[in-house]
């Protein structure tokens, strides 16, 4: 297994991290997961290395300039996220498969980078509406912040079509889980 990766995107609050943390618990032994890079503040309770390696817009430009990412994005004026070629290598030392959790242009990104290693997901909200809704029960996002989402949410599930290899729409989670498992199964024994 040594090579494979595993990729989750979707539109902010669509609940692809739900997804990765359920999996995460299902496959103790198989996975591991990818802290990625950003340049935006902590929200909450999130720790530097283990939700996200927090860096500044200029450091993050520095490690760009150094080729250190397997892919990058500014998502956001000066709001940064990307994928440490480190991080990569550090998960497949300890002979795990490398789980994902990205932004829809930064799986795309990993999906091209990885090719036939790579499984895709692209995790979509049953609606806009119902979107909108899971954003602001988190309670971590500003008017503004939710307004901005749900226009990139639209922008981001029409760019992505076609471009996953599985997509699953997350109404129901036991339902959305069974489907993934069931792919990445399948995907495990190749």
């Amino acid at each position: 297994m040594k090579g494979k990766v595993v990729i989750f995107s979707a539109p902010s609050g669509a609940g692809k991290s739900t997804i990765v943390g359920n999996i995460l618990k299902h496959y103790p032994e198989t996975f591991e997961f990818s802290v990625s890079a950003t340049s935006r503040n902590p929200r909450g309770s999130e720790r530097d290395g283990v939700e996200y390696y927090f860096l500044s817009a200029d450091r993050f430009r520095e490690l760009i300039a150094q080729d250190a990412f397997v892919e990058h994005e500014e998502v956001y004026k000066d709001r940064f996220y990307g994928t440490l070629k480190s991080e990569v290598e550090r998960i497949w030392a300890d002979g795990k498969v490398i789980i994902f959790d990205v932004d829809v242009k930064g799986g795309v990104n990993l999906k091209k980078y990885f090719g036939e290693n790579a499984l895709s997901f692209l995790i979509v909200p049953p609606s806009l509406e119902i979107l909108e809704s899971r954003l602001r029960g988190r309670g971590t996002d500003s008017e503004e912040d939710i307004r901005t989402r749900l226009a990139k949410a639209q922008s981001e599930l029409d760019f992505a079509h076609g471009r996953f290899d599985v997509e699953i729409v997350n109404d129901e989670l036991d339902e959305a889980l069974a489907r993934t498992y069931e792919q990445i199964d399948s995907f495990l024994c190749r």
